[in-house]
């Protein structure tokens, strides 16, 4: 009798861990979400310059993608439970920095840091899933983890827009404080200490190239978000990072094959189909998301007009949506496969994004939160089963580094997604708005965003350009979403043509799995 209380006490133990940590990943996508709707009252309160602005965003992007590698790399050799905790307290500090910061300087450097810790939490979260939970439960357990990576997107405008409206701006950090010490008292109790057997040895040379390929990388592609695929901005850090990650792959295949040193990453794993398709189509299924999440909260702003709160409680049905998705996706996975519970998920993004792409300037709620619920019920299930197949190759021995290779994988989406997306919103919108008789200036800023030409349309009293600037625009954001249902329909073709039916588990028995040198909760083991 004793036993199975003992079992199932390690049981719930588990899942308490694995949803506080949720609670955790949750709270660094809003900290991404939520600063966007924060931009213009931080730059009256911090008096920041329009470049300072955009580091305020783009320092913690960078940080976050150039820690992920080092982060799994520290907890793999120290202790993944002793990297999760200093990630969970520092992010608490960092928060309370950013909300105090004295000018645009000091909010910089704290919101550098805070991704940096941001990427170490999102890493050793996925860690513990790979530790904790063998290959028939982990299915759930990737449920409630894409959960908590993938709620902040919707949620973000919510609670950002009303801590906005009513609030200083500072609790917009702050409120990372209670979940930041929900998720230390729960890792403290329930977390096991697990590292790799064999220290890892430093692969310096393979921690720089990465680090520095992925922050390159990243960077490009925010600028050509910005400023477009032809500056020299996006260009050159773009090619200089793929420059860079090649490096890296081709070093961490020599040191494989020679034996000198240990590498960052077990190259071994790309040998699994399961592992690399997988993870292609989960960040392609971040990507098809974006396809609402990029272009819908301008269309509520700029053609409805409604605030940053109406917006963001217009996508509670994609809230809905991704929980469903995530919690059943186990359930379909285990009747029907993941190669058919992937497709599935897929499709039902691409129907959803299908019907997105009937926007018109007249759109109502319901027809909205009809395309919502779809999209967020099949990323819910797709996203969850695709990652799900990925990490079931990796072995518990190396699960910080394994869990932070797919982290950088999958965090490549949204910058892909936001950046392709964008540009053929922009194209569009810049193509079909009539500017035929305005000064050159005048028609720029009409050009340079729906934002700008509303603002000179409603300046020169024009209805027919007030018209042009809705009409391109929603036009511009339907082919945004014909290309995100495009890329769904391949990660259909994806699915059911490359991902096995069934993954080859390279887990270590229960047992072990909770690490064999944790001697800090024995019922967990």
């Amino acid at each position: 009798m004793s036993s199975v209380a003992t079992r199932h006490g390690a049981i719930s133990s588990r899942w308490l861990a694995m949803a506080a940590l949720s609670l955790a990943l949750i709270a660094i996508g809003l900290d991404q979400t939520v600063l966007s709707l924060a931009l213009p009252t931080l730059s009256t309160s911090l008096h920041a310059s329009e470049a300072q602005l955009q580091w305020f965003v783009t320092s913690y992007t960078l940080a976050l993608a150039a820690a992920m590698l080092p982060a799994g790399l520290l907890g793999d050799r120290i202790g993944r439970k002793t990297v999760l905790i200093g990630a969970i307290a520092l992010f608490g500090v960092m928060s309370v920095a950013c909300a105090f910061a004295p000018d645009a300087n000091a909010f910089i450097a704290a919101r550098t840091i805070l991704g940096v810790a941001g990427a170490a939490l999102t890493v050793m979260s996925l860690s513990v899933v790979t530790v904790l939970f063998d290959e028939k439960e982990r299915p759930r357990a990737m449920g409630i983890w894409a959960a908590g990576s993938f709620l902040a997107l919707p949620l973000g405008p919510i609670l950002g827009g009303y801590i906005l409206t009513h609030f200083w701006w500072g609790w917009v950090f702050l409120m990372n404080v209670p979940v930041v010490l929900i998720g230390l008292t729960v890792s403290l109790l329930f977390v096991p200490q697990s590292r790799s057997e064999k220290r890892p040895s430093i692969d310096v040379l393979g921690v720089v190239l990465s680090s520095a390929g992925l922050a390159m990388l990243m960077y490009g592609l925010v600028e050509a978000g910005d400023n477009g695929w032809g500056s020299s901005s996006a260009i050159i850090p773009s090619i200089a990072g793929v420059a860079a990650l090649a490096a890296f792959a081709g070093w961490e295949i020599l040191v494989t094959a020679r034996g000198w040193i240990q590498p960052l990453i077990d190259v071994e794993v790309f040998r699994s189909r399961s592992f690399n398709v997988g993870v292609v189509l989960a960040a392609a299924g971040i990507f098809g998301m974006f396809g609402v999440l990029f272009t819908l909260p301008q269309y509520l702003q700029a053609i409805m007009g409604v605030d940053a709160q109406g917006a963001g409680l217009r996508f509670l049905p994609m809230i809905i949506g991704l929980v469903i998705g995530a919690v059943t996706a186990d359930r379909l996975a285990a009747r029907f496969g993941a190669k058919l519970t992937v497709a599935f998920g897929f499709a039902l993004m691409a129907a959803g994004l299908v019907i997105a792409s009937g926007m018109t300037v007249t759109a109502n709620d319901a027809y909205m939160a009809l395309f919502t619920i779809i999209v967020g019920a099949g990323a819910g299930i797709g996203l969850a089963t695709a990652a799900s197949a990925a990490i079931v190759e990796l072995s518990a021995e190396r699960a910080g580094v394994g869990g932070a290779l797919v982290q950088a994988i999958i965090k490549l989406g949204p910058a892909f997604g936001a950046t392709i997306l964008g540009s053929v919103l922009n194209s569009t919108y810049q193509g079909q708005v009539q500017v035929a008789g305005l000064p050159p200036d005048v028609a720029a800023t009409v050009q340079s965003s729906v934002f700008g030409g509303l603002g000179v349309a409603r300046q020169i009293g024009s209805p027919a350009l007030l018209d042009s600037v809705r009409s391109a625009f929603v036009a511009g954001m339907d082919d945004a979403s014909r290309v995100a249902a495009i890329i769904a329909a391949v990660g259909i073709a994806g699915a059911l043509l490359l991902l096995p039916r069934r993954s080859r588990s390279r887990d270590l028995e229960p047992e072990a799995e909770a690490g064999a040198e944790s001697t800090e909760q024995p019922a967990l083991m």
